[in-house]
């Protein structure tokens, strides 16, 4: 059964986003760090008040949460926007397309600055993407159908069965071996599909020592997820 969503107001001004899972065994409550939505998973069988009254019990603490995460970062005139791990000022210019120019991201005058600039991230992250999955997978000896580039929050990548890689364009934000040591991962699942001893020991191969890439991610990972293309 698909996953419903509604949304309620808890403790007077905090929007929460409540989903019902089949999936879900008890009532949980959580914060996104990458945009501070508070979202409230409910089992089917659990009422909306049930729900409410769950979030409201935790209303205080949702607030003083919510209060010490930062604020999102807008890709905005004169911003500085980290670019494979090295931070850029956001630059209107007389230019037709946006580029790097020293330690400045050119955006052209009179364009939406938040698209222009993801476009750029999208462009940079399939330049380096498709390289780089095309090397892991030699290695691995393995081939993969097809690329694709979104905009997810859940997972920084991913493997079909029928082999379509799927990445966030936001990698391009992190520092290149971040990107290469994802795409190495995904590329594993294609001799792989679940996180087995296996799994790892063919990451290992294509990435050694993966894991400080892996846990720049967790340290780092909502900063770039914290940024914003759309005002």
């Amino acid at each position: 059964m698909p996953e419903r969503h509604e949304r309620i107001l808890v403790g007077g001004d905090i929007p929460v986003l409540l989903r019902r899972s089949s999936r879900a065994r008890r009532m949980t409550l959580r914060v996104t760090r990458a945009e501070g939505q508070v979202v409230l998973t409910l089992p089917l069988r659990a009422s909306l008040l049930e729900g409410r009254a769950f979030a409201e019990s935790r209303a205080e603490w949702l607030r003083r949460i919510r209060a010490e995460m930062p604020p999102a970062s807008i890709a905005a005139a004169d911003a500085l926007i980290p670019i494979e791990g090295q931070p850029f000022l956001i630059t209107l210019a007389p230019v037709r397309s946006a580029r790097i120019e020293g330690d400045r991201l050119l955006v052209p005058k009179g364009r939406p600055v938040g698209t222009v600039v993801a476009a750029y991230l999208k462009h940079l992250a399939h330049a380096r993407l498709i390289p780089a999955c095309d090397r892991h997978a030699a290695h691995l000896g393995r081939h993969f159908r097809a690329l694709a580039l979104r905009d997810t929050r859940s997972r920084w990548g991913s493997c079909t069965h029928d082999g379509r890689l799927m990445f966030s364009w936001r990698l391009a934000m992190a520092p290149p071996t971040v990107l290469d040591y994802v795409a190495a991962h995904e590329v594993a699942h294609l001799a792989h599909m679940d996180h087995s001893d296996a799994f790892w020991a063919a990451t290992e191969r294509l990435y050694p020592g993966y894991q400080v890439q892996r846990s720049w991610l967790r340290k780092h990972g909502h900063e770039i997820l914290a940024w914003r293309f759309r005002e």
